[in-house]
Formats: C-alpha cells, structure tokens, sequence
C-alpha cells in the first residue's frame, strides 16, 4: 500500500514524524509532501497567484511552499503521476480539530482534497491538556494511530467521503476506548479580536479563541475527546443542507 502524508504544521514538525510513525506499521511505501512552513488555519486553500515551490529533503520526503492542499495536489499530480497513492493521511496536528475547527483547517482539507482526486484519506489531530504535564503529548496517536487508521480502511470509503479523526489530550494508556462522532459545535462568542501595539505605536490584532466551559453534546466529537475517548467522524464534501433545499423549493415553486 502506498501512502502519502502531508499536514498544516509544517514539514519538520513533531505531528508530521508521529504520523510517519503510524504509517510505517502499515506499510514501507510512504511518501512525505508538507508544507515549507506553519499553514495552520489555511483551510482548504490552493496557490493560484503565487508559483509552487518544490524541494526535495530526504528520501521520499518534499517540502512545498504552499498549502496543505497544494502538497496534496502536488503530490498526486507529479510526484507520484505514475503510482497513484492508496490513502493519504493528514496530520497528525497539534491540537484538536473538532467542531467548527473543522471549516478552519488545513489538516482536514489535506484530507479533503484527497478526497476530491478520489483517494481514501484521514486527518489526524491530537488534543493536548495545556494545564497537565503527559510528557509527549502525541502519545495517545502514537500508541493508537495505527490501529484507528487500519479499522478505517477495513471499513471502508464512500465516494466523496473522509474520516476526521482526533485522540485525546492524556497517555495512551489513559484512552478508555473509541466513539464514532457527530461533529459538534462550540459558542463562536469565544473567538475575539485582540489588540496590541508595535514599537511605534501602530495597532496590530491577534485572532484568539477564548477558554470558557461548553456544553458537549452526547455523541460529538467534543464529548468524545473530553471523555479521553478517541473521536472518529465521518465527513463529507457535500455540504447541501436538504431540509433547507426543500424549503427554498417551495418557497420558489411560483417564481
């Protein structure tokens, strides 16, 4: 089987070497093109006005300046034209991608856009504690990745479907099993704009997101990582919402 990883964190973050851990107890063929650097936040975002840069690093690995999107495009469509890959894998991210994360970031299009040239892929992110000391924090990827990966793909891939998969923030001896999610949803007033200041004088802002506790709904993926359980969700590229189509048919039907 051949696999090709990519991510948003950058081709020489800690994440990317958890992911090629896992991927190796699946296979021997495992192609690395990632971003030259960080891309988190870049959604599912392709270069049109600016050229690829392509370099190789190592043996089967390439950095690419541009997006998550860009590397899996890159890597399909010219590196390994020949020998399409038989799944991609994005991440492994550090932090969470749950919620509406999910529309923000660059894990989850690495995935999608996998998933759009027709290739079974999976995003993986890893929840942290930022308030408790677990040493690695990738532990819990590390120790179950592999195994999440492998009964994924023994499940199998509907078209235009992708996997989002997040392990919790504590060892992987802690994780107390897995949950198949719903996608859940966060109070969006905790993202702020904050201000500061430059050595001049002049204004500058930071995008932040708030801590404040949350309702978790049973069954999201929320739950699931709060619960030390590893979050499995099925997503899709369709985003038509059909009770609203009905909806606006009929609203439209005299037009």
């Amino acid at each position: 089987m051949r696999i090709l990883l990519t991510n948003d964190d950058g081709v020489h973050a800690e994440g990317l070497e958890t992911l090629e851990q896992i991927a190796r107890e699946l296979s021997d063929d495992v192609w690395i093109v990632a971003p030259e650097t960080d891309q988190s936040g870049a959604s599912h975002s392709i270069s049109l006005s600016d050229p690829l840069r392509l370099r190789e690093i190592g043996d089967k690995r390439f950095a690419v300046r541009g997006t998550p999107s860009d590397c899996v495009i890159m890597g399909v469509r010219h590196l390994l034209a020949d020998k399409r890959p038989d799944l991609i894998l994005s991440g492994v991210n550090r932090g969470q991608n749950v919620a509406e994360d999910v529309t923000y970031s660059g894990t989850i299009a690495g995935a999608m856009e996998g998933t759009l040239l027709g290739i079974p892929s999976i995003a993986l992110s890893q929840n942290y504690d930022r308030a408790r000391e677990v040493g690695d924090i990738f532990d819990s990827a590390r120790c179950h990745g592999a195994d999440v990966v492998r009964r994924i793909v023994k499940a199998g891939f509907q078209r235009d479907r992708l996997v989002n998969v997040n392990f919790p923030g504590c060892l992987g001896e802690e994780v107390v099993g897995v949950a198949v999610t719903r996608q859940g949803q966060r109070n969006q007033e905790l993202l702020k704009i904050e201000g500061r200041n430059d050595g001049r004088g002049n204004p500058y802002f930071w995008i932040v997101f708030g801590r404040a506790d949350y309702v978790a709904q049973e069954g999201t993926d929320l739950a699931a990582v709060r619960s030390r359980q590893i979050s499995v969700t099925p997503l899709k590229i369709d985003l038509t919402d059909e009770a609203l189509f009905d909806g606006l048919t009929a609203a439209f039907a005299d037009a």
